[in-house]
């Protein structure tokens, strides 16, 4: 009965550590994107969420209306990049927690 006892823990404990290294994989996405003419640089967390803006000398030469179409265009993008990474990320995840809940022990 100890033994599998012991067995449950560790296969429970796994699961766990591995659900913990995906919500940690998750949160450091961070995605850096600059627009074509290199006057927009945005950078968005794992949720596709604006974290960071820059703009570069020449940026305000656009206009109010475009440099808006600038940003948001490129925090789309980088956004997309994102989500491919978290897409990525899950898919790994999903894979290797199926194989941890195939690996039960046998009965006996």
């Amino acid at each position: 009965m100890g033994w599998a006892m012991d067995e449950l823990e560790s296969r429970a404990n796994a699961q766990l550590n591995s659900m913990y290294e995906l919500s940690e994989k998750l949160v450091a996405i961070s995605v850096r994107e600059t627009s074509s003419d290199d006057l927009v640089t945005v950078e968005v967390n794992g949720f596709g969420a604006l974290t960071g803006l820059s703009l570069a000398p020449g940026a305000n030469d656009l206009g109010g209306p475009r440099l808006g179409e600038e940003i948001v265009g490129t925090a789309a993008l980088a956004a997309q990049r994102a989500f491919a990474r978290r897409a990525l990320i899950t898919q790994e995840f999903n894979e290797s927690f199926a194989e941890l809940l195939g690996s039960r022990p046998c009965s006996g």
